[in-house]
């Protein structure tokens, strides 16, 4: 929902992670603004490095508050609007689950998809410095996340954990550096049939083509 108002600001470029947030917004509801970022000076210039000192995409503003690294975002919007129930209550048995799976996803996941399209191959007896362990395991355990997923991997509350750890999931099948598990597959066919995907995946598409 794109607003014109200043309470909520995305930086983003269609071509980043920043997709991801944009879905989370969508999912939350509420209006916001897109300040859209080209690559290069753009974001390593002197006013967006005082947004985000890593100048990089994407970044959101919040009536004062900045924050970066795409899952803290997603997680903190989470909290922000609790009432759009996409996260577990803090006295809820499942939040440990639910902080499992994103730091999941934005650590081991990402490190373990990421090296491994850049053709690294971790030697077996060096599998203890990197802190996924192996390519094999960390799938592995996903996998299993994404088959018991009912239909989401908190059982029937659709969750940030699904927006991000999805999105990885969405991200590699469509790049090609994920395994197309039939687990995936269902779990992607699932995520992309959300209004609120739909509508980000549309803006930013959009953006892509010059008609945004």
């Amino acid at each position: 929902m794109q607003a014109d108002g200043q309470d909520m600001v995305l930086y983003t470029n269609p071509m980043s992670r920043g997709r991801i947030v944009r879905w989370m917004l969508e999912e939350t509801g509420q209006p916001y603004r897109v300040e859209l970022m080209d690559y290069g000076q753009a974001m390593k210039s002197e006013q967006y490095l005082a947004i985000n000192p890593m100048g990089k995409v994407p970044a959101l503003r919040h009536r004062g508050v900045v924050v970066t690294e795409t899952a803290a975002i997603c997680a903190y919007l989470a909290d922000a609007f609790a009432g759009q129930g996409l996260a577990p209550a803090l006295d809820d048995p499942r939040r440990g689950s639910y902080l499992r799976l994103m730091f999941l996803a934005a650590g081991p996941l990402e490190s373990a998809i990421t090296i491994k399209a850049l053709g690294v191959d971790v030697p077996a007896e060096k599998s203890g410095f990197v802190g996924y362990g192996s390519h094999a395991t960390v799938m592995s355990v996903i996998a299993q996340e994404a088959a018991q997923a009912a239909p989401w991997l908190l059982g029937e509350q659709f969750s940030a954990a699904d927006v991000y750890l999805g999105s990885q999931i969405l991200f590699g099948l469509k790049f090609k550096s994920v395994e197309p598990h039939p687990a995936f597959v269902a779990y992607a066919q699932r995520l992309m049939a959300r209004p609120a995907w739909q509508r980000a995946a549309a803006a930013d598409d959009a953006l892509i083509a010059g008609n945004g």
